[in-house]
């Protein structure tokens, strides 16, 4: 095969030669009869072992009240109690009068906001955004598909706006807004990115609360998500939004969400929303026809486990420490496979649940399809695209947290088998 192993510069025997040799590795994969799944980012076992003492703790109490005197066991504090709202005001850098509590999920809360506003509006809309003919969001991408499913359940017409190295193209998205009222939205995932673990720089996050929108309530939904899970000692830095917005003039210009999904437990954590006050009343004043009060049990045995931000920072650590032996295990294995082929690149995340990867174009769903036919299932190729259609079928989104290190060991082998296969019948289908 000569000294190249860049596959761009191979001959054609080469290239046959190769793929010859990948094609044995293939079958004596699909021969093992696996079943290893790295579809979502799901916490692993160890993950979730790490708050099992946080059940005991209410169970145990002699007193189930909230600071502020409420028993939490009765109807009320349709917004949170207290100290769950302090804790989350902490984390998102926000006021607690700037925090509503929801339920176990943060994707629920964003899920209603935008029901909300297609029936009602946001805070400052002329009239609700279902009657209006067309509504749009913008979408960064690569990107998160729940954001995605929600506005095709909600028939928003969604564009598509490259993610850069530092966030979303920024020319694209002032332009954008500038021209057209129908925009009511952008999707943003601001820390270690879904899929690309990308965190806004600031003159990002500047450039998003000071663009002059056509839409008077146009609104940011940043869901920050992954806030605090690093996995370096040295995390990204991410300017504060809100504070952002208010500096601009534009103070109701954002939706933060986050929640404990993947810190505690994800079927049973606690989620919250920011913005400002008067969006916070706003939508107060509607879920209080919703709700009577949502699970103030579940924020309490939060609040008394995690307590505070040097708490939270502990426990985290003990996250990544389970987390960053996988994440550097899938890389070097990309690396050592993948690294001097010339066919694929990947992000280095600092924190997050994803790493991104990039194919030559059009390779990325054969590449999926090979790997799930050996028993490696992966997110679906151009699941982080809006409509499920990656425009250059090239992105593939790697979870690594769930399965054990020796088993991402054996799927990003497949992987990139899988890649260097369906490369191999490109580059030779263009000769």
């Amino acid at each position: 095969m000569g000294n190249t192993t860049d596959l761009l510069n191979m001959n054609t025997e080469q290239l046959n030669e190769l793929y010859a040799s990948l094609k044995e590795r293939y079958a004596e994969f699909q021969n093992q009869n696996m079943k290893l799944d790295m579809s979502r980012g799901k916490p692993c076992p160890e993950q979730l072992e790490l708050s099992k003492a946080m059940l005991d703790l209410v169970a145990s109490s002699d007193s189930l009240r909230a600071l502020d005197g409420s028993d939490c066991l009765n109807y009320g504090g349709v917004d949170g109690i207290p100290e769950a709202k302090d804790l989350f005001a902490q984390i998102l850098g926000v006021s607690s009068s700037e925090v509503m509590i929801g339920g176990s999920s943060s994707l629920t809360m964003m899920h209603d906001t935008i029901s909300r506003a297609m029936l009602h509006g946001v805070y400052g809309s002329q009239q609700p955004w279902g009657k209006l003919p067309t509504v749009k969001f913008i979408c960064p991408s690569p990107g998160y598909d729940r954001h995605f499913a929600i506005c095709e359940l909600f028939n928003i017409e969604m564009i598509v706006v490259d993610m850069l190295h530092d966030g979303p193209d920024m020319d694209a998205v002032e332009a954008l807004v500038s021209e057209d009222d129908s925009i009511k939205g952008i999707w943003c995932v601001p820390k270690y990115s879904n899929p690309d673990g990308i965190t806004y720089s600031d003159q990002v996050v500047e450039r998003l609360a000071e663009m002059t929108a056509k839409a008077n309530d146009f609104r940011i939904f940043w869901d920050d998500a992954y806030t605090v899970h690093h996995l370096t000692d040295e995390p990204d830095h991410l300017s504060n939004i809100l504070s952002a917005c208010k500096e601009a003039g534009n103070p109701d210009r954002v939706f933060m969400f986050c929640s404990t999904s993947k810190i505690t437990f994800p079927g049973a954590g606690v989620a919250a929303m920011a913005g400002s006050v008067a969006n916070i009343n706003y939508t107060r004043k509607q879920i209080a026809v919703q709700t009577i009060g949502p699970d103030k049990i579940n924020q309490l045995r939060h609040i008394r486990f995690l307590k505070d931000l040097d708490h939270l920072s502990d426990h985290m650590a003990q996250h990544a420490a389970i987390l960053k032996p996988k994440f550097d295990r899938v890389l070097s294995k990309l690396e050592s496979e993948l690294g001097e082929r010339g066919i694929a690149s990947w992000n280095k995340p600092n924190g997050g649940y994803f790493v991104s990867l990039n194919t030559l174009d059009g390779c990325a769903t054969i590449a999926v399809k090979l790997a799930a036919d050996a028993g490696v299932t992966l997110t679906a190729a151009g699941a982080t695209f809006p409509y499920g259609r990656d425009p250059r079928d090239r992105n593939i989104r790697i979870a690594p947290s769930f399965p054990s290190v020796e088993e991402l060991e054996k799927s990003i082998e497949v992987l990139s088998i899988c890649i260097q296969l369906a490369s191999i019948e490109k580059l030779l289908a263009e000769r």
